[in-house]
């Protein structure tokens, strides 16, 4: 069975083009629907342990700006079409969840193994996920991190429930404010949230008021790309085995190992992050194994592969201040979000017009350390202006075409082709 396009991941961002959603939240829901057909029946060998490609996504959004669950939705119903793909329960006890772990086990003959793979689908993240269960979160540590030991849980009716080779994929939208108010402080260091991709998103990408007259325009394109999407999702579904690195792969990530524990990265608190920072490495490696599966079937890690996966993991750091400023009781830290989510709405700004702005919620002390802050992390940049200090956004898409400014940035292109 041959692939309808030269990359599943490409076939289905040109198939959302008609959502609002930001480039950003269907390329990971792309990423999410592949790692669902892949299942725990992939992973790379490093000896002591496998990677896997799993992934906990969450979608951070304010509420009813970029349609979240629509988005997600979207590429988990072309994975239901899929035989064998098992999906768990949205609003579910431990008791149900290990119910559906339970159903889901199957012997995978390519590998002679049984497995018990589930993707969950969360469209509010608050009816799965109780961040300040203990037990939970420990639990779903040790999901994402794919342990070939059984996994065991007792129930109250029949006793101790054992489960071979369990695999979760999850995803699940929720708002700055639901994790403010779920999440305690210490998970910004802890386990669930290092091993956790966060998307992050508050504009829409374009602005479509009637979504299927657009769809209606393209004739059979949307109905036939839709069949097309499935087949190859059909198709990335029966592999399974080892992903191989190439020598030149293998290459590539020694290089890039030393580097990223050598030269610490300057833009991420390593005791807010340092989890994240130990974890990168795995995040690349299972967006990897996602990024060669959605393209071809040879089951090897190309350089590109870790390269384009590196890219991606690292464009969402940015947007890390934003999601976990909501999990700092520190109200410097909020100040500071909130500096900088002024200064990028505005574009550029006078300090005297982003004062007037700010001078109800903090002291002018706390203004200027929050200046300070935004200027030093290089979301802000600060010119002259005949009226007085402007500050401007760092990022280039937030600029005028008129401003002469080399900051890298920091948005997301859509997904390269081979």
């Amino acid at each position: 069975m041959s692939r309808n396009f030269p990359n599943f991941i490409n076939g289905y961002i040109d198939y959302t083009d008609n959502l609002e959603a930001p480039l950003l939240f269907h390329l990971w829901t792309g990423i999410a629907t592949v790692a669902g057909a892949l299942r725990g029946k992939c992973w790379i060998d490093m000896g002591y342990f496998k990677w896997k490609p799993n992934f906990f996504i969450v979608f951070v959004a304010p509420p009813g700006i970029v349609s979240k669950s629509t988005t997600l939705n979207v590429g988990m119903g072309l994975l239901r079409q899929v035989e064998g793909i098992n999906f768990g329960p949205e609003s579910a006890t431990w008791q149900a969840v290990t119910d559906a772990f339970r159903e889901a086990e199957e012997v995978v003959a390519q590998i002679g193994e049984k497995m018990s793979a589930l993707t969950i689908v969360a469209s509010e993240l608050g009816t799965f996920l109780d961040p300040k269960n203990r037990e939970m979160i420990d639990i779903l540590n040790d999901l994402w991190d794919g342990r070939s030991v059984p996994w065991q849980r007792r129930t109250k009716g029949e006793g101790t429930t054992e489960i071979q080779n369990p695999w979760l994929n999850f995803a699940g939208c929720t708002t700055p404010a639901w994790i403010q108010e779920n999440f305690p402080q210490y998970a910004i260091g802890g386990g669930f949230t290092s091993r956790t991709v966060f998307v992050y998103g508050e504009e829409k990408r374009s602005l479509i008021a009637y979504p299927k007259l657009e769809m209606d325009a393209l004739g059979n394109q949307y109905p036939t790309d839709r069949l097309k999407l499935i087949n190859d999702l059909r198709k990335i579904s029966t592999l399974a085995g080892e992903f191989v690195l190439t020598n030149e792969a293998i290459e590539w990530g020694k290089i890039w190992y030393a580097s990223h524990w050598k030269n610490s990265p300057q833009h991420l608190n390593l005791e807010l992050y340092g989890g994240y920072v130990a974890r990168k490495q795995t995040h690349i490696h299972k967006l990897a194994m996602v990024l060669s599966a959605a393209e071809r079937d040879d089951m090897t890690i190309q350089p590109h592969d870790l390269s384009r996966a590196h890219d991606l993991i690292t464009s969402l750091e940015p947007s890390f201040a934003k999601v976990f400023s909501a999990l700092a009781d520190n109200r410097e830290v909020h100040y500071l979000a909130a500096i900088i989510k002024v200064v990028e709405r505005h574009k550029r700004i006078l300090k005297t017009e982003l004062w007037r702005l700010m001078m109800h919620v903090m002291t002018y002390d706390q203004f200027e350390n929050s200046i300070r802050g935004a200027l030093v992390s290089e979301h802000v940049r600060e010119i002259s202006h005949p009226s007085g200090i402007m500050f401007i956004s760092a990022h280039k898409s937030d600029q005028s075409p008129h401003t002469d400014d080399d900051t890298p940035s920091h948005s997301v292109v859509p997904f390269p082709a081979a």
